[in-house]
């Protein structure tokens, strides 16, 4: 009998191996997932380059297509990038190679487009065999040094060529030009920068290594944006940002009152929100005049040509022009909110989220293995370069006797080896000169070159050995790259759009900054409401949080459509001019517009787009806000506090937080208060009553505990006056009233007793 082996046969050649599916798809779905993140959607931190864009700039180098050089047909660039490097497909890779040239979406283009490469309208551009392109200097940059071991190499797709693995990058390219991308369960969105910016925070990390993020923020204040506008961020939501890595930045137009005389006036957008299509949003704003949801707006014109210039004529000259341009702001593109997200690869393969210093520090770090592995590539060309000289001094002090020895001798590199002690590399230098060149061997210039060679060759060793020096020879550099991309400012901070506008009509430098920083104007409700047209609508939500608004005040009783597994949640009758109050289950609050509720002929929107609820998170109230009001939070642990509901109004769409429940709790009960006495009911149905004003009034908070559990917790709750009772509907439509609440009544806190009988038993009120 056979003994037992540890070595598994091998199953016949050709043979099916079963698998589970679900290991087989998730090994395949996460080498996907993993191939999406490193190969196509996240930038390396070190040059800020996506693969395709790498692979762009140095098959343009490989035309020899330098800023200085000739253009070529863009179809022709195209096609050695896909046939070379990147296989899969040229109309990727040229709409990749487009938006490089495109200066309203790149700070500073890294291909210089000779043609119709697209506009700020949204139009695209032409085809790739009508356009031509080049590099521009800040690629230049990028690739320089890339013939001195600068970077690793590795092999292309099919193993016949090689390309670089990433770029030497001297021009700080992640933050100047940002990046976006969307990858498998992660993304990047990175803002553009100034470079001069760039430049001074690199050498503040440079020379404070740590510096806290103030001092890089003095130097750089926030995102600088190719179409410039106005940021209306305070400085500490832009730290909060730059800090973690994560947020979202308002960006609004540039705007400014124009004089017609006469009292006339008319506002003028020169400046549009980044990456926003200027036809798309000239749509949008006359949809607004046509639609008459701004009764003060009377007319748009895109008088547009070089620059923007877009004209909004109010209806007359009574309107507040900061009113009609808030109201503006709010429901079009004229402001956006720039997600803010530095997820980037650290050394080409770990996906992280930066804040600004690890970025800067990533992008230093490279420039630092660059400029020594070029230093040692120098060095070496250098060693060569004497061991040749040498080997010439040597000829040109016995030139009469090495002539004779290459005339007689049939192998006479080994014998002038063997004569003048020369290393191979000096004989075969020597063989393989010109005659032309013999005159030319004068001892001084040669001892002169040696000499100049030698000293740069210390120069190079005291430097490798000195990271001060190394960190000196990067702030050259850093200096370069400013004096070449940057422009002279007086003052690096926040600019006000006022000041800004000033600037470019003196001829304001392409280098510098170009978008400014501004506070948002607090605009009253009155003034708001005098822009919106009042009509009543009827507000319908849904179970699953699908928000409309149906024109005119409909029956609430009405069978409205839903979408299949939805239903019906809230319903009421509101006016366009009205703030609609949201309260999710986590405790925040939410202030939407009424006029910018999408409208009742389809199922509506999510409430979502117009609200950043957490995930999780359930509607538990909506309604109308009503001045003056105030409102009964209650958390499922049974505690909570009386609020005024002008303390719930949120001014983005980020929310308020005002109840903050104990850990594992939920915001329960969001309700009007009226009345004089509070009814709370448990999930065990003891119900009890007792004066409101054992309630606290607070605009933040826990609060306090309303009623005591052994089991359970709390299930509804409500305010009501203690002399007209309790009332309820029963099931067929019937009301039943409880008018003595005599035997419920206790303080706040206590166990209470059973319901009444008949109370509901879902354990709520009606």
């Amino acid at each position: 009998m056979a003994e037992p082996t540890d070595t598994p046969e091998l199953p016949p050649a050709g043979a099916i191996q079963p698998e589970p599916l679900r290991r087989a798809l998730g090994t395949r779905y996460l080498q996907y997932a993993l191939s999406t993140i490193t190969g196509r959607a996240l930038p390396d931190a070190r040059d800020g380059l996506k693969p395709v864009h790498r692979r762009i700039l140095y098959a343009m180098r490989e035309l020899r297509l330098g800023p200085e050089g000739r253009y070529r047909k863009s179809s022709k660039i195209a096609g050695d990038v896909m046939g070379n490097y990147h296989p899969h497909g040229d109309a990727a890779i040229y709409d990749a190679m487009a938006r490089l040239a495109q200066d309203f979406n790149v700070r500073y283009p890294l291909v210089d487009g000779q043609g119709n490469f697209g506009n700020i309208d949204g139009d695209n551009p032409a085809a790739s065999r009508y356009t031509e392109a080049r590099m521009t200097a800040a690629a230049a940059a990028l690739l320089e040094g890339i013939d001195e071991d600068a970077v690793d190499f590795r092999d292309n797709y099919d193993g016949t060529l090689s390309e670089p693995v990433v770029l030497p990058a001297a021009f700080p390219n992640l933050l100047a030009n940002g990046a976006s991308g969307i990858a498998v369960g992660m993304a990047t969105s990175i803002p553009p920068h100034n470079v001069a910016e760039i430049c001074a925070a690199a050498r503040v990390l440079i020379e404070a290594p740590d510096a806290p993020l103030e001092r890089l923020l003095a130097c750089m204040p926030g995102p600088d944006f190719p179409t410039g506008g106005v940021l209306i961020d305070p400085p500490g939501v832009i730290a909060e940002a730059y800090r973690t890595g994560r947020g979202a930045l308002r960006l609004r137009a540039l705007w400014h009152r124009e004089d017609l005389g006469r009292g006339q006036w008319q506002i003028v957008v020169t400046e549009i929100p980044y990456q926003v299509q200027k036809a798309r949003l000239v749509e949008r704003l006359a949809q607004l005049v046509t639609d008459r949801k701004l009764p003060a707006l009377a007319d748009i014109r895109d008088e547009s040509a070089e620059d923007i210039r877009l004209v909004i004529e109010p209806r007359s000259r009574s309107v507040d022009p900061v009113a009609l341009m808030e109201q503006l702001f709010r429901q079009t593109e004229l402001e956006i909110r720039f997600p803010l997200n530095m997820n980037v690869l650290i050394d080409g393969r770990v996906p992280k989220v930066c804040g600004l210093a690890e970025l800067l520090r990533a992008w230093l770090d490279h420039r630092r293995s660059v400029l020594l592995r070029r230093a040692r590539f120098r060095q070496d060309k250098i060693a060569r370069r004497i061991e040749v000289l040498d080997g010439y001094i040597v000829a040109y002090l016995n030139l009469d006797r090495v002539i004779e020895i290459i005339r007689n001798e049939d192998e006479p590199g080994p014998v002038l080896m063997a004569e003048f002690g020369l290393t191979e590399t000096q004989a075969e230098a020597i063989l393989n000169m010109r005659l032309r060149n013999l005159r030319r061997l004068e001892e001084m210039a040669l001892r002169e070159e040696r000499a100049a060679l030698a000293a740069e060759a210390g120069d190079l060793a005291r430097m490798l050995d000195s990271p001060a020096l190394q960190w000196q020879r990067i702030r050259e550099e850093i200096g370069r790259i400013e004096a070449a991309f940057g422009a002279p400012q007086d003052r690096v901070g926040r600019l006000d759009p006022g000041r800004l506008s000033r600037l470019k009509a003196d001829g304001h430098p392409p280098g510098a900054r170009r978008t400014a920083f501004a506070e948002a104007p607090q605009l009253d409700e009155a003034r708001a409401e005098t822009l919106v047209e009042r009509e009543p609508i009827t507000v319908v939500c849904s179970a699953m949080g699908w928000i409309r608004a149906m024109k005119g005040h409909l029956p609430l009783d009405t069978e409205f459509k839903f979408k299949d597994g939805d239903g019906p949640a809230f319903a009421f009758h509101a006016e366009t001019t009205d703030r609609l109050v949201l309260a999710a289950s986590d405790g925040r609050f939410f202030t939407l517009a009424a006029d910018r509720l999408p409208g009742g002929r389809g199922m509506g929107e999510p409430v979502r787009l117009m609200a950043d609820l957490a995930q999780g998170a359930g509607i538990v109230a909506l309604f109308a806000h009503q001045p003056g009001a105030r409102l009964l939070l209650a958390a499922d642990d049974g505690s909570g506090f009386v609020v005024a509901e002008s303390d719930v109004l949120a001014q983005t769409r980020a929310g308020k937080t005002v109840m903050t429940p104990a850990r594992g709790a939920r915001l329960a009960v969001c309700r009007r208060v009226q009345g004089d006495h509070v009814a709370v009911v448990g999930q065990n149905r003891k119900m009890l009553v007792f004066p409101l004003s054992e309630l606290p009034e607070m605009s933040r908070g826990k609060g306090v505990r309303l009623q005591k559990y052994k089991d359970g917790g709390l299930s509804d709750a409500r305010t009501l006056v203690l002399a007209e009772g309790l009332s309820w509907t029963e099931g067929g439509g019937r009301t039943r009233r409880e008018p003595d609440l005599t035997e419920w009544l206790g303080r706040r806190g206590g166990a209470g007793r059973m319901a009444p009988r008949g109370f509901p038993r879902d354990n709520r009120f009606n």
